[in-house]
């Protein structure tokens, strides 16, 4: 297993990882599937801000990323960060998860990163019980906040203080 930052060269395998989720779930509220220019973009924004865009791979291959950039604009939030954490299917539950996301966070406390949010479906429980395992906690949930598919979905906010 390997954790690196993320090259214009991963954003095709990013997008494949991350069109499925966008095109055929509730996970995520956007539902316009993502370029592999679009992601490359992306990589080089968040590397420009200097914030994380990680890849986690095995046998030199992508099989999830995490990535996080400012809460909510303004100079009062530069120490608050939301995160998206993505993994392949086939990736799930062999620890990769959890290590892209201890990288994210230590690379965000070398940057003074007093809190990461996580903005989670309520069509994704699994993401919830993820996130608390690693310490995080519920601090609010907005009803009825995304819309997917015709239907509502609330969306559960949870923080951890870094």
């Amino acid at each position: 297993m390997t954790i690196r930052d993320a090259t214009a060269a991963d954003a095709a395998a990013i997008a494949a990882i991350w069109n499925p989720v966008i095109r055929d779930s509730e996970i995520t509220f956007n539902s316009v599937e993502k370029s592999a220019a679009e992601v490359a973009a992306l990589i080089a924004e968040r590397h420009a801000a200097g914030h994380a865009f990680l890849v986690a791979e095995t046998d030199r291959t992508v099989r999830g990323f995490a990535s996080y950039s400012q809460f909510r604009g303004g100079s009062g939030y530069v120490h608050t960060m939301e995160h998206t954490v993505i993994l392949s299917a086939a990736a799930r539950g062999l620890g990769l998860g959890r290590a892209v996301m201890q990288a994210l966070e230590d690379h965000a406390r070398a940057r003074s990163v007093h809190a990461m949010i996580a903005g989670i479906s309520s069509a994704n429980p699994d993401a919830m019980r993820f996130h608390a395992r690693l310490g995080y906690v519920e601090v609010g949930v907005l009803p009825e906040t995304g819309r997917k598919f015709g239907r509502l979905y609330d969306l559960h906010l949870m923080q951890k203080r870094l």
